[in-house]
């Protein structure tokens, strides 16, 4: 059963009958909850008010209708010009922001500057594969045919392996939701008459060791190269020719301007490619041979015990060598040791 209420003292009693009147407003502060509410029925009226009494509320969330203004604009926008937004019914994004002046999409008008860079269609990424796989292309000179990154022409082959993988295996695959997704994308596709570059394929890295001012006298009669460049800010700088992605279109590019047949000069660029893509899988190969020599394997009946030999005191010349024992479990950081230097001690 609830808990019976109290009878009412006659002084609260009388602070309570105070309530009638147009002007009075009760307050919770000298009443407890029971005598705290006022109505025009209470036993002390017995006369009916012209007016309704006030009361105080107990809850701080204000009334729907007394919505802020910035509230009710957002609600008309809703329903007028944000309607078109609900749905995605086109194909192609549908942003804000429209489209810039060199055609991307903007996701947010407040900064025009981010702007929504375009993905390969699923044609395109059928495409690469095709090149690769079955016309044998190096992934270089696809690279440079389509205007896409090396990386990520490796990325559309990796993933298209396993898509068609999965397809032999009767794994289900995600169809409904990646064509939803790629409906409110920006796309390129590949191939057509008038194809787009998807991407910049030759940009160049800058080390933090070549953003520093120079002075380095030279004799008049020397030719001072990109290579003497490169040598001026330390030995282990790369030249601009050897930090791109696709140095084999350098030459190809002098082939050109020396006039030679286009033929002849994709000929020459198709085997640069492929004798530097066939290095470049001899030496990974001798790698992983030298990491598969230097473990021993013993196998049991449950598991496979790998041992490895590592020198304790290669540790790197503060103790934190990534190749060090241990250095894959963590090594504590001292940033909240006592006694530690935590603020920048020069300014290089």
């Amino acid at each position: 059963m609830p808990p019976r209420i109290p009878n009412a003292p006659s002084s609260l009693l009388l602070q309570s009958s105070a309530c009638s009147g147009s002007s009075s407003r009760c307050t919770a502060s000298r009443l407890p909850t029971w005598a705290s509410s006022c109505s025009s029925s209470s036993p002390q009226s017995s006369q009916p008010t012209t007016q309704q009494q006030q009361c105080s509320s107990f809850s701080t969330t204000a009334p729907a209708h007394l919505q802020s203004v910035r509230r009710q604009k957002m609600f008309t926008w809703l329903d007028k010009k944000g309607s078109a937004y609900k749905e995605h019914t086109r194909q192609g994004p549908n942003l804000l922001g429209g489209q810039g002046k060199d055609g991307l999409a903007v996701p947010f008008p407040n900064n025009p500057y981010f702007k929504s860079q375009p993905v390969l269609s699923e044609g395109s990424r059928e495409i690469i594969y095709k090149d690769v796989m079955e016309n044998g292309l190096p992934i270089k000179a696809v690279s440079a045919k389509y205007n896409v990154d090396v990386r990520r022409v490796a990325a559309v082959i990796r993933l298209k392996e396993i898509e068609k993988r999965w397809i032999k295996e009767y794994k289900p695959l995600a169809r409904p939701y990646a064509r939803a997704v790629m409906k409110m994308l920006p796309q390129t596709v590949l191939g057509g008459p008038d194809q787009k570059p998807h991407e910049s394929i030759n940009d160049v890295y800058v080390h933090s060791y070549t953003t520093q001012q120079l002075f380095v006298p030279v004799s008049e009669s020397r030719e001072f190269t990109r290579e003497d460049a490169a040598k001026a800010f330390g030995d282990h700088i790369l030249p601009v020719d050897k930090k791109l992605r696709v140095p084999e279109l350098i030459e190809f590019q002098k082939d050109l301007l020396k006039e030679v047949p286009l033929q002849e000069a994709n000929r020459k660029f198709l085997n640069a490619t492929a004798t530097s893509e066939a290095k470049i899988a001899e030496r990974e190969a001798k790698r992983r041979q030298a990491v598969e020599d230097a473990i021993t394997r013993v196998k049991t009946d449950r598991f496979e015990f790998r041992f490895q030999e590592y020198n304790a005191e290669n540790v790197g010349h503060d103790g934190r060598d990534r190749n060090a024992v241990g250095w894959r479990y963590g090594v504590p950081f001292p940033d909240r040791k006592r006694s530690q230097i935590k603020i920048p001690t020069k300014v290089e």
